[in-house]
């Protein structure tokens, strides 16, 4: 999982301000590397590196990022190394050069890389799958032949695109000679967004992937992209939409809803935040539904995911709601970390007990899901420890019982606690005197009742179902193989050169 923007500006000098800008309101879907790229007359500047925002960009960085077009990349890893040489936006300099950035995971991704090696006689300088992407999108566009190319030469290259990457992906990217262009997977699981913003020099435009990025700069949602649809708005800022797969389905993945997205934002015209009040409103039904003469004392959520639906459950069960636990802004989402070790020692520090409203109190901990078990095992420790009479656990998503192949990195299910385990066994290994799991279906429709357009999504983690369809156990085993805990832990990060033809500002 990733954050990507990209913005053309009419009446600004330079917009690499707006890109960090948009990139820090992005950073919860990123936090191993940031990168941004900008253009003037026809030039790319540079800087990207291991980190986070605040991190990477300095004054000297900021000044030298020239152009009033750009895009920006927060990287999450899930395919490739964690070397400072995978984080985005990529380069290459044939044709006309091009610049993109990335969210999502390609399932074809080594298939492609052996034909872009022996097909389409490109080089690839990393194992990242945006790489294969990119390249994929720049051989289409010179297949076209042209000296010149124009917006339809672009969207006929993303044509081609569809027709040969399988898997979730939104993309943006800079062509010098035309602006900005972005685009989104056939099945709309990858999010993003295109907004405008009115000046007295005429219309900005800007493309992220949440609405949240949008309004923290002023812009106004034009709208999502559909499944398959992509936009390129050029350099004078002139925008085109268009339809590039032949048979889209709408699917957005539902995992966005339960933890990735930010609560303000909107995505595929549905609120994050609503869907996840009706969440906590489902799950206080079932609990009603299924244990009727439960003792549940206080109700407290597991920040910050959780807090939302947590408020609603409490305020259905008639109970208090408190704040048991103190979040340290400062460490990063601990599920998300590589290494069961620095999962475990993250939890300390990220979270700290307010021992006061444990002691002697039947608590209920509401978390928005359960994936390898870790986190969840040392908060009821803490819970307990600090008092708790009885902890009783309540999920706001289904068991996560399968790999998710579209960008999360849930590779393993080894590693994911429910996989052949029942409620109770899950109960058992966390150390919680009950546990309460969100219904599939519940959480389908949670998030449908806020759309009038979608009501499929991609629900693989939780039922096993892959969106695209072409998921085979062979794929599956050869991701777990590539990407558990002990691969990570063995692999050593690689180092390598910028492409060369960029102007890089470190």
């Amino acid at each position: 999982m990733c954050g990507i923007v990209g913005i053309v500006t009419v009446g600004v000098n330079s917009v690499n301000q707006e890109i960090y800008d948009a990139l820090t309101i992005l950073q919860h879907r990123g936090q191993d590397a940031a990168g941004i790229v900008t253009c003037e007359n026809g030039r790319f500047y540079q800087r990207k590196d291991n980190g986070m925002v605040k991190d990477v960009f300095r004054t000297r960085h900021m000044r030298d990022l020239l152009g009033t077009i750009g895009i920006g990349h927060v990287r999450y890893p899930t395919a490739g190394s964690s070397s400072s040489a995978e984080a985005q936006p990529f380069y290459v300099n044939s044709p006309y050069g091009i610049v993109m950035g990335h969210n999502g995971n390609l399932t074809n991704a080594h298939a492609l890389a052996e034909e872009i090696y022996r097909t389409d006689l490109r080089h690839l300088n990393t194992n990242s799958d945006s790489e294969v992407l990119l390249n994929i999108f720049a051989h289409e566009l010179k297949a076209q032949g042209k000296l010149e190319i124009n917006q339809a030469d672009v969207f006929n290259a993303i044509r081609q695109v569809h027709n040969r990457v399988r898997g979730g992906y939104a993309a943006v990217g800079l062509i010098s000679t035309i602006g900005l262009f972005a685009f989104r997977d056939p099945y709309g699981l990858r999010p993003i967004v295109v907004g405008e913003r009115k000046t007295a020099a005429g219309t900005d435009y800007m493309v992220a992937s949440e609405s949240v990025a949008l309004d923290g700069l002023g812009f106004s949602l034009i709208k999502d992209l559909a499944p398959g649809e992509a936009v390129v708005v050029t350099d004078k800022g002139e925008i085109t939409f268009e339809q590039c797969a032949q048979n889209p389905v709408y699917s957005p993945c539902i995992f966005e809803y339960v933890y990735f997205a930010r609560p303000d934002s909107m995505i595929d015209d549905i609120s994050v935040y609503k869907s996840r009040l009706r969440m906590g409103e489902k799950l206080a039904e079932k609990i009603l539904r299924e244990w009727p003469d439960h003792d549940i004392d206080v109700v407290m959520p597991i920040p910050d995911t959780s807090r939302t639906a947590a408020i609603e459950l409490a305020n259905i069960l008639g109970k208090p709601y408190r704040e048991g636990f103190i979040k340290n802004r400062y460490i990063g989402r601990t599920f998300i970390m590589p290494g069961q070790q620095l999962r475990k020692k993250s939890v300390r520090q990220k979270l700290n007990p307010i021992d006061l409203e444990f002691e002697g109190k039947n608590v209920l901990l509401v978390d928005d899901s359960i994936v390898r078990g870790t986190t969840s095992g040392q908060i009821v420790q803490m819970a307990r420890e600090s008092g708790a009479n009885k902890v009783y656990f309540a999920s706001a998503a289904p068991p996560v019982k399968y790999p998710y192949v579209y960008g999360i990195d849930m590779p393993s299910p080894s590693e994911l606690v429910a996989s052949n385990r029942t409620t109770e066994e899950v109960a058992e290994l966390i150390g919680v005197d009950k546990l309460i799991y969100q219904d599939l279906q519940d959480l389908i429709d949670s998030v449908s009742a806020g759309s009038k357009q979608v009501n499929l999504f991609d629900t693989s983690c939780f039922s096993g179902v892959y969106a695209t369809g072409d998921i085979t156990p062979e794929y599956l085993a050869s991701l777990d193989q590539a990407r558990n805990d002990d691969a990570q832990a063995s692999s050593k990060p690689k180092t390598g050169q910028e492409p060369i033809g960029i102007h890089n500002r470190s």
